[in-house]
């Protein structure tokens, strides 16, 4: 329906709903059907052995390639990431993290990440890239331009998450990335609460942008996905590197994604605009310490998010002030509305207890109080502020 050229000078919302809807893969219908196939037949042995030499999307070849269906969703993310070249689509979140990590690193590199780090990030990059002699080393999320400081001989790639999905510190991405390209070391980040929508990454100096899809893109808490999205200088690395793994989607889990992927535009701005309602009243309760909502101006890099990102989403933390672990269990218990549960970005808002002190090395969580991470999800905020309300009734029985 529209190739890329025709799709840059799209609108956002637009983008969402057109992207990767080419006529070739569509056919007659609005969406591209489910293609569930392993094996893709030739005419010719001619025709087979000229598959060996064109390896992109939209060529027929086997299975593990692809077929229309997951082509037209990789399509469209790369569509909606100005200057990006490609996109791999891979099984979970943490499997685009894992597999773009090996695509740039070999034994001997090192690589920094930011202390923030999501947990599985860090278990990979302490287990699995220790095993294949990668070192990983970690930074204070607020260093910015400063980071040239941590580089060594063997710092070869950086992995950013901004914000954090447990404290919520923006990063300077841009100061970050330029730092790293004067260096030639390679960028990946975590974009997966903001995704392309809120903060375009690669035009933000970043070289590859994963995000989870299981989160916003595919938006129905039912699909688990990942992708990871980079321009001309690292596709093909990342492409080959996907396909050495084994990396793969079912199409049934794409067209769910694809089908999400249209309303990501509403979903998000409601997502934003019942969090900020929700954050609001929280930093008025008096049980309520700091609100570490990036929109909000007491979030550590609140200036950098107001600079970079084009909005908000549904995923924040509050520090509940004389919490404990029985008082903040008790809170959470009480809750009707919120589910509790790991994960986000889904319909349904969740509430999970979270401790971010004993997954930092670089930096201290000094933090005092139980926090909690909400996720607003698109039910009536009043609703949701409504059971809130009742959630601190018991913790203040606890506590009390």
């Amino acid at each position: 329906m529209a190739d890329n050229k025709d799709q840059s000078s799209k609108k956002p919302a637009t983008q969402a709903v057109t992207g990767g809807r080419r006529k070739q893969w569509t056919g007659a219908v609005v969406n591209p059907p489910v293609w569930r196939a392993s094996t893709h037949l030739y005419d010719s042995v001619a025709d087979l052995r000229a598959g060996l030499s064109a390896n992109e999307d939209g060529r027929f070849f086997y299975g593990r390639r692809g077929s229309p269906t997951q082509w037209s969703l990789a399509a469209a993310l790369t569509e909606m990431e100005p200057g990006a070249a490609g996109t791999m689509l891979y099984p979970s979140g943490v499997s685009a993290i894992a597999c773009a990590m090996l695509a740039v690193l070999k034994p001997g590199d090192e690589i920094l990440l930011t202390d923030n780090s999501y947990d599985p990030s860090r278990s990979y990059a302490d287990a699995f890239l220790k095993r294949m002699g990668i070192t990983a080393r970690y930074y204070d999320p607020m260093i910015g331009s400063d980071i040239s400081s941590q580089f060594t001989d063997r710092t070869k790639a950086i992995l950013l998450e901004s914000p954090g999905s447990l404290t919520f510190e923006i990063q300077d991405v841009p100061a970050i990335c330029a730092a790293a390209k004067q260096a030639g070391i390679v960028t990946l980040l975590d974009n997966t609460w903001a995704t392309s929508r809120f903060f375009p990454a690669i035009e933000n100096g970043v070289d590859i942008s994963i995000v989870a899809a299981t989160k916003y893109i595919v938006g129905h808490s039912d699909v688990m996905m990942g992708a990871a999205t980079t321009h001309d200088k690292y596709w093909t690395r990342l492409r080959r590197t996907a396909q050495q793994l084994g990396q793969v989607v079912s199409p049934d889990d794409a067209y769910l994604a694809a089908r999400g992927l249209r309303t990501l535009e509403v979903r998000l701005k409601q997502h934003e605009q019942s969090a900020l309602e929700v954050a609001h009243w929280l930093k008025a309760r008096p049980e309520v310490g700091k609100v570490l909502h990036p929109a909000l101006p007491d979030c550590p890099g609140h200036d950098i998010w107001k600079r970079d990102f084009i909005g908000s989403s549904g995923l924040f933390s509050f520090q509940l002030t004389d919490g404990d672990e029985q008082s903040r269990t008790a809170f959470i218990d009480a809750l009707t509305l919120f589910g509790i549960g790991y994960s986000w970005g889904g319909f349904e808002s969740l509430a999970l207890p979270v401790d971010p002190g004993k997954h930092r090395t670089a930096t201290e969580w000094a933090m005092k109080g139980a926090l909690v991470r909400l996720h607003i999800g698109l039910e009536d905020p009043d609703d949701l502020i409504a059971d809130l309300a009742k959630g601190f009734e018991q913790f203040n029985r606890i506590a009390s």
